[in-house]
């Protein structure tokens, strides 16, 4: 076994989008493995969008950062987390990983049937908060419109298959390109799509739902919830996940300028962190494993090669180069 890890540290506060140079490689000696922990050799690490607002302040400088990671205990002190366990924690950009249960790292329960992966995709904080924010935040009933934002990103590929499992008669979603619109419609099973470059987002989506839409999974801001407000019926529901459109803008964009018809048309706007709504992680699991089992839900990845790519991998999500959920693979 090997006596060092690899690691990734920020070193620099980025303006606006951030750059390679604002990362930085280190090597460092492997962890000593007290009692009540285990070491990991991680096997995929993910990358998601809530990691560039952490760099604005939440992620210390030159330190190991933080993110969600599959790997294999190598060494272990907690017989809770034994040798040879395949194990989800948080000690990501790193090759090796010292963890314990205190941390919430956690064994993972080995679904037949089901590919690794999907424990930081479909399964992990992304499916997650597909469906803390369908089911629980904007209770998606049988015949409603829903109307999905990036939804050929992880949270949107994993919310418009759980929609449709929700009872959701119609779904629609926006996109950056051509062909990630032709992979939501083609491929994830969407009513329509379009490509938010092609034109005002509300006047496509009001041609896309022309009656209107019941709910709403926002992971944008700016112009897509304002849309959203805009085609909604009386009565409808907003569950805000995220606001991708002033990660990295140096302006935030202004509020809605339609706020008042959520009074107008009684609509529900409701703002929700996946990390508040972790005790949700089996009711998503008894859900979905018996429909990636057959197949009938597809959990959409990008896997990218190598410890190396990891910043590469991020930046590219950031810029949407990614169709589903962004992976690095060690």
């Amino acid at each position: 076994m090997t006596s060092t890890l690899r690691a990734i540290h920020q070193i620099s506060r980025p303006q606006g989008m951030p750059a390679p140079g604002d990362f930085a490689f280190v090597e460092e000696p492997l962890p000593a493995v007290a009692p009540g922990t285990a070491l990991v050799e991680n096997l995929y690490l993910s990358v998601d969008p809530y990691m560039r607002e952490q760099m604005d302040g939440g992620w210390p400088l030159h330190a190991p950062l933080e993110g969600r990671s599959v790997g294999r205990v190598l060494d272990s002190r907690d017989p809770r987390l034994p040798e040879g366990a395949l194990v989800f924690h948080r000690a990501g950009w790193r090759t090796h990983a010292l963890v314990s249960r205190n941390d919430q790292a956690r064994v993972l329960p080995g679904h037949q049937g089901v590919p690794l992966t999907a424990h930081l995709g479909i399964l992990g904080g992304t499916g997650l908060s597909a469906y803390v924010g369908l089911a629980h935040v904007a209770r998606v009933r049988p015949g409603d419109t829903v109307f999905i934002s990036a939804a050929a990103g992880g949270v949107g590929s994993a919310a418009g298959q759980l929609a449709r499992l929700l009872g959701a008669d119609r779904v629609i979603g926006s996109a950056g390109s051509a062909a990630k619109v032709a992979h939501l419609i083609d491929h994830l099973g969407f009513d329509g799509a379009f490509d938010y470059h092609d034109g005002p987002v509300a006047e496509q989506l009001a041609q896309a739902a022309p009656e209107g839409i019941d709910v709403c999974l926002d992971n944008v801001g700016g112009d897509h919830l304002a849309a959203a407000i805009g085609a909604m019926r009386p009565h409808g529901r907003i569950a805000w996940c995220g606001a991708v459109a002033q990660y990295n803008s140096a302006r935030p964009p202004a509020a809605p300028y339609n706020l008042y018809d959520l009074v107008e048309k009684s609509i529900r706007l409701e703002g929700f962190l996946v990390r508040n709504h972790r005790d949700k992680q089996g009711e998503l699991e008894d859900f979905l494993v018996p429909h990636l089992r057959s197949g009938r839900v597809v959990p959409a990845e990008t896997v990218v090669e190598g410890f190396d790519h990891m910043v590469s991998a991020f930046l590219g999500m950031l810029k949407g180069a990614n169709l589903g959920k962004m992976l690095v693979r060690l």
